[in-house]
């Protein structure tokens, strides 16, 4: 999660600095141009000024919420976030693995869903051995716990 709020920390960073030193100058240079209805240059300079405006709010929101993140409740015989799992697809009896991830780190390709996701929403909770059902758009898919690390598990990086 460290890692997480690293990555968020420096886009905040990167965009604070665009939003201080970069679209003032962009700004500035498209109003020099004239008329200001027609500046194509300076309504996509305020365009994008308010889109890092927006995006540093949701980033900001997103940090305050994981400093809120109590580790020491995330179950250490259950799956949580920080989990990994690996389950037995009962209808294609195939195992797959699954991290449970928060949305900003997801990337279904390496098998890390989000703990809002309809897969990860239906393992949260469950222990080895439990049998879940899971309705995802594909269809009901039903998975069988067959092990599990959890946060508490891994290794301190």
């Amino acid at each position: 999660m460290d890692a997480l709020k690293k990555k968020i920390q420096d886009e905040i960073n990167a965009l604070e600095y665009e939003l201080r030193n970069e679209l003032p100058k962009e700004i500035l240079k498209a109003r020099a141009h004239g008329d200001l209805s027609e500046n194509a240059e300076y309504h996509a300079a305020k365009e994008r000024q308010a889109y890092v405006n927006a995006r540093l709010g949701q980033l900001q929101s997103r940090l305050r919420e994981f400093s809120m993140v109590d580790v020491s409740k995330i179950p250490r015989d259950r799956v949580g976030l920080g989990s990994s799992v690996v389950v037995l697809d009962i209808d294609k009896d195939e195992e797959q693995t699954y991290n449970l991830v928060t949305s900003e780190e997801t990337d279904v390709a390496k098998g890390r869903i989000s703990t809002s996701s309809p897969i990860g929403k239906g393992l949260l909770g469950k222990k080895v051995g439990d049998t879940v059902k899971i309705q995802i758009p594909g269809g009901l898919r039903e998975m069988e716990i067959l092990s599990l690390t959890t946060i508490h598990d891994e290794p301190a990086s």
